[in-house]
């Protein structure tokens, strides 16, 4: 792990990379999903995700937290002109949890053809294991790189003389320590309450549905597979070799499918083999939309994020058996509830708290971690402090405040609002 309280690491600690992935439904005027077909394909940062209307914004990899939020934020802006300006205006549905469906003819699956012909029929695939009301679910990805100088600084403390090595095992462990801790980040970004009848009653609009969670989409109702996985942090290899191992029993088919908070990612385009070679950053992948901002993103989140994978990379942090890897599942779905307190996390060594406590126990140590920086640091860290101390700060408590009664049609005014801040109105 990092040796963060040497002088020659500490000074390089929060220099890393930054990419976004933000997926967004495009809806008519009338708060259902939109059946025109996606008109982006002169910019390479702005694709489809599962359904033809699912935009997905992909910011280059930024140095900063500022610079990423400034590159969504372009993109975003981008997207919102293009659909104002089209012949039947469309709007950018701010929420992760869908507006009106009627039936799954309103999830198109995204059409590609030749040599990406295969990327339809992974989709094709998806929706008839899942169903594509599950697809409708949009969120963000956080994807985090260690910045070069601080790997360098750090290797340079170990006895190791293959730099890929050490930087792989760095990421390994990473991903261990984020599936013990990881549901943290699942608790102070859960903003999805509240959805349309709809999304459970085939065509039955305007009914709001609360079902006592934060985050559907990070739920037991949201992005899970039948089964807990159980993967191997021993390598990026090994970690690979048990993704297959998955797969080779039909347990899913592509390596993708495996739906799972924390990610290892290669170099190119994601790819086992190209995994079991090295690794070149992690993403985080339990991030709704977060209609209460203009981005749909709290900068604050992306600096605690940041701040959570340094600190948990310079942590030991337990080595996982298959019972904790089990129990680590059903963490992150705890800590998708509304009300944290009335549920549980468990810890490797037995030890079980409430959400809350153990969430505030999280951010003390994180404070103690970064004692010495500065004001932006410690603001941040109050800021996530006070989701669990005062439950009336969490955006799911804002959210079910405000669009808990009219979701769609209050979600449609909201959808107009951001439009009209994009082109300037």
């Amino acid at each position: 792990m990092l040796h963060a309280h040497d002088e020659s690491v500490r000074a390089h600690l929060l220099e890393g990379g930054f990419g976004l992935e933000k997926e967004s439904l495009r809806i008519d005027g009338g708060g259902f999903l939109a059946h025109t077909p996606a008109d982006f394909a002169d910019d390479v940062h702005i694709v489809r995700d599962f359904s033809e209307n699912q935009v997905e914004v992909n910011t280059p990899v930024c140095g900063t937290v500022s610079e990423a939020m400034q590159s969504l934020e372009y993109y975003n802006e981008k997207v919102q002109r293009a659909l104002a300006e089209l012949p039947s205006a469309e709007l950018v549905w701010p929420f992760s949890n869908p507006p009106y469906i009627l039936s799954e003819k309103d999830i198109p699956i995204a059409q590609y053809f030749g040599d990406q012909a295969d990327k339809t029929e992974y989709r094709e695939y998806l929706s008839d294991r899942y169903g594509r009301y599950k697809m409708a679910f949009s969120g963000i990805h956080i994807n985090y790189s260690f910045g070069e100088n601080l790997l360098r600084a750090d290797f340079a403390l170990t006895d190791g003389d293959d730099f890929d090595a050490y930087r792989d095992e760095l990421y390994v462990r990473l991903a261990e320590n984020c599936v013990t801790y990881g549901w943290v980040l699942t608790a102070v970004m859960a903003a999805s309450p509240v959805m349309d009848s709809s999304y459970v009653e085939k065509g039955k609009i305007g009914g709001d549905l609360f079902q006592g969670l934060a985050t559907v989409r990070c739920s037991e109702l949201g992005y899970w597979n039948f089964f807990a996985p159980i993967l191997d942090y021993s390598s990026p290899a090994a970690y690979a070799a048990s993704i297959q191992d998955y797969i080779d029993r039909g347990m899913i088919r592509y390596p993708s499918e495996l739906y799972y908070p924390i990610r290892l990612k290669n170099f190119g385009p994601y790819s086992l083999e190209g995994l079991a070679e090295g690794v070149s950053h992690i993403e985080l992948r339990m991030v709704d939309l977060n209609p209460l901002v203009k981005s749909g993103l709290d900068e604050r989140d992306v600096l605690f994020s940041q701040l959570f994978l340094v600190w948990a990379a310079s942590i030991e942090g337990p080595r996982l058996s298959a019972k904790d890897q089990v129990q680590a599942v059903q963490n992150f779905k705890n800590a998708a509830h509304y009300d944290l307190k009335t549920v549980k996390i468990v810890m490797p060594d037995g030890s079980a708290h409430s959400v809350v406590k153990a969430g505030k126990k999280i951010i003390d140590a994180m404070e103690a971690f970064y004692a010495d920086f500065g004001s932006v640091v410690h603001d941040c860290l109050a800021f996530q402090r006070e989701k669990f101390e005062d439950p009336h700060t969490r955006y799911a408590w804002k959210i079910r405040e405000e669009y808990g009664q009219g979701f769609v049609a209050r979600g449609l005014q909201l959808a107009r609002r951001r439009q009209r801040e994009y082109l300037g109105e």
